[in-house]
This record gives C-alpha cells, structure tokens and sequence, in this order.
C-alpha cells in the first residue's frame, strides 16, 4: 500500500468514527455481525462519505481487505467499474459475509460492470448461495432499469427460480421472486 493510500484509509476511519451509529453498532454486534468492527454507518452517510474520494482500485481493494462493515460498502462504492474484472468479482463474492454487502456490491459496482449478465447467469448455475444471491440481484437490477432477456435465456432464468426457490433463504427467495416477477406474469 502506498502512502497516499495508508493516508486515504486512515482519512475513512476517522470519517466512519465521526460518523459512528453507537446504538446500531452495538445492535449489529447484538444480531451476530461477522465483522472486527461495525460503525453502524448508514448507507446514506456511507454514499456521502465516498464523494469525498475519488474512484480508485488500490484504495477499494484496501478498503475490501479491511475486517470492517462499512470499509467493505465503501470498497464497493469506490471501486472503478472498468477495473473490476469477473475474475476480481469472483473472489469478493466468495469472501461476502453477509447479504447487506451483496446488495451494496450488486447496487454499487457488479450491476454497472460490462460483465454483469454473463456473470450472473455463471453465478446462478453454481451451488454457491452467495453466488446465487449477487446473480439474482444482477439480473433484478439490470432487468429493473429495462434490461431484455432472449427467450432461451428466460427460460434458463426460470428453469433455476423453480429449482432453487424451495429451498432458498430469505434473502436468495427475495431476490428470485424479484426476478421471477420481472420475466413471469403472475399466475392467477
């Protein structure tokens, strides 16, 4: 890490410290969050905070490395989506903790990448559930700002909603009923 980055990281801590929610962090902690440290910094102060810094990889990379909530989100939000490669995408998602993270990384950078349908379709045919859940929160997402699907790929989109969706957690359901409600007319 270089000095301009040591110095930016340390600039964001002090940042989310100021910035500290002591009644939802030791709520978090309460609920099992699977981090060092929580700020509990909400996503809108979390947005402001990232204004002040300019889109950068080392220092998103860094922020990711950080056992951080808040560092985390703010990775996904100061990564430049042209330098996030699939290959990148993948070892995030295998090192997310919690869905809260893969909403952000999915809002913030995976949806806005030149890769993001082909990868969702590979993460969904996984039996990875983290994966599942960044592919179908992808596809929710793109299909939501009017992205169309082809026939064979709707229906392969079906096809894995049907099989995935009686066993899926809360979250994984959620984001399949999105998807299922964006390409199946509700059945009456």
């Amino acid at each position: 890490m270089n000095v301009n980055t040591d110095e930016q990281i340390r600039a964001i801590k002090q940042e989310l410290r100021a910035a500290m929610n002591g009644v939802l962090s030791a709520k978090m902690r309460q609920a099992g969050m699977p981090y060092k440290l929580v700020f509990g910094v909400e996503l809108p102060r979390l947005m402001e905070i990232a204004r002040d810094f300019s889109s950068d990889r080392r220092l998103a990379q860094q922020l990711w490395h950080e056992p951080i909530r808040e560092c985390k989100m703010l990775a996904a939000m100061l990564m430049p989506t042209d330098e996030m490669s699939a290959e990148v995408a993948d070892i995030w998602v295998d090192e997310m903790l919690t869905s809260e993270i893969a909403q952000v990384c999915v809002m913030y950078l995976f949806s806005r990448t030149s890769w993001a349908s082909e990868q969702a379709f590979h993460w969904i045919a996984t039996d990875h559930p983290m994966r599942q859940l960044c592919g179908f929160l992808i596809i929710a997402r793109l299909l939501q700002q009017g992205a169309q699907l082809n026939e064979r790929a709707e229906r392969e989109l079906l096809d894995q909603t049907e099989a995935l969706l009686p066993t899926a957690d809360l979250q994984l359901g959620r984001a399949i009923r999105a998807v299922k409600s964006k390409i199946a007319p509700p059945e009456l």
